[in-house]
Formats: structure tokens, sequence, C-alpha cells
């Protein structure tokens, strides 16, 4: 299956990770125009931070949220690997390196060999069909045994 050009996924029923129900009956979902995949866009109770402002495990994780930071900011974010100092790696957007070299600065315990994005698309696009919006509980019920099916 090829990846979607607008949400960066060949499974466009992979997201939510965590809590699928919760997330899609709570929170706002970016709904990718060109294969309906929802990706959370909401900010976090705690914390304030949007989705895409966490670390991940790994970068296809990532790359699962690297649409809503382009949409948020307006601008062709990137991914880069960081390492701990336990010698965890872990993958975090940034909208340029200026923002990394700042969050480097305020975690001394963090490194980023690299410099530079592992993942990052040429530009940013608009796309007319997408939408940012809660979803009805018939799409949440919709979307779940969409997802449960593997896909549309």
């Amino acid at each position: 299956m090829n990846e979607c050009n607008e949400c960066y996924s060949a499974k466009s029923r992979i997201t939510p990770l965590l809590k699928p129900r919760e997330c899609l009956e709570n929170h706002l979902q970016y709904i990718c125009g060109s294969c309906g995949r929802c990706i959370c866009i909401d900010k976090s109770d705690k914390s304030g931070l949007q989705r895409w402002n966490f670390p991940f495990k790994s970068l296809e994780n990532a790359k699962l949220y690297l649409r809503t930071a382009e949409v948020t900011t307006k601008i062709n974010c990137g991914i880069y690997e960081i390492k701990s100092s336990n010698g965890r790696n872990s993958y975090k957007i940034f909208s340029n390196e200026i923002e990394l070299n700042e969050y480097l600065n305020k975690n001394k315990s963090k490194t980023c060999f690299q410099m530079k994005p592992v993942y990052q698309q040429a530009e940013y696009h608009e796309f007319s069909n997408s939408e940012i919006r809660r979803l009805s509980a018939e799409e949440v019920e919709t979307y779940l045994q969409e997802q449960k099916n593997g896909g549309k």
C-alpha cells in the first residue's frame, strides 16, 4: 500500500494509537482529506501541548502525527532523532533547527547527533478537502469498525 501524500501513512485507520475510542470521542481531529485518517490535533489537558509535541518511540509513530504539526505551524516540519543520556532514542517533531536547539538547551541530557531531520517533506502543502473538527458518535463508530477491520 502506498503512503498517503497528505498524511504520510500507508494505513488509513492506524490512528489514534492510544485509547482510540476516548480520543475520537473527546478530542479535536484532523481528518485527512485524501484517505480519511483521523489524527488527534487537540491539546493535552495536563500540559497544554498537542500530541505532536511529545516524543515518539519510533520514526513510524512520529510520521503519523507530522501532518498535525505542519497544519498547526503552516510549514513543513521535520522529525529529529533525539538520544537521551540513558541511551534511549526517541523521535520529536520540530518546525525548524532553532526550535530543536532551544529544546536541547533546556534538556541538557538529550542530544541530536545529525542536527537535521531524519524525515521531512520538501515543502508544506495545503489540502482543500481536509477538516479539523470533532467527530459525531456515528462517525466514531464507523471509524472504529473500519480500524478493527484493518482499513476502509
